[in-house]
């Protein structure tokens, strides 16, 4: 039984369910929306949420570099973050994403969405 046990493992190893999040994750800075399945939009909501309340603490080195060790050393996604997205949400106390569900996937009927920022139209033009 999972008692209290947190997340859903989609069948795959902890390393590949974190490279897996963190790609989606940096897909979803740079695009501004993502389509996904509903699983794992929700999964990566709640690993998402949590990097842009860093973000928004301010733009210094010790920011930066807590962000760059969660996203590996590509800095593209981080300087997005820190300069466009984290301004646009310093409003905002929270749900700095939304799901929204979309079709069945015609392959295998995997319910399928779309995970967004709730600013994204301010910052992505």
């Amino acid at each position: 039984m999972r008692h209290k046990i947190i997340g859903r493992k989609f069948g795959r190893t902890g390393a590949h369910r974190r490279a897996m999040f963190v790609n989606m994750s940096s897909s979803l800075i740079e695009h501004g929306i993502i389509s996904t399945t509903l699983a794992k939009a929700k999964e990566l909501q709640k690993i998402i949420e949590p990097i842009i309340t860093v973000a928004k603490k301010g733009n210094n080195l010790f920011i930066y570099r807590r962000l760059l060790s969660i996203f590996r050393n590509n800095s593209m996604p981080v300087k997005k973050l820190l300069n466009i997205v984290s301004p646009a949400c310093i409003n905002r106390d929270g749900g700095y994403t939304r799901v929204i569900k979309n079709n069945y996937r015609y392959s295998d009927g995997a319910p399928m969405a779309f995970i967004e920022f709730v600013d994204r139209n301010i910052w992505n033009k």
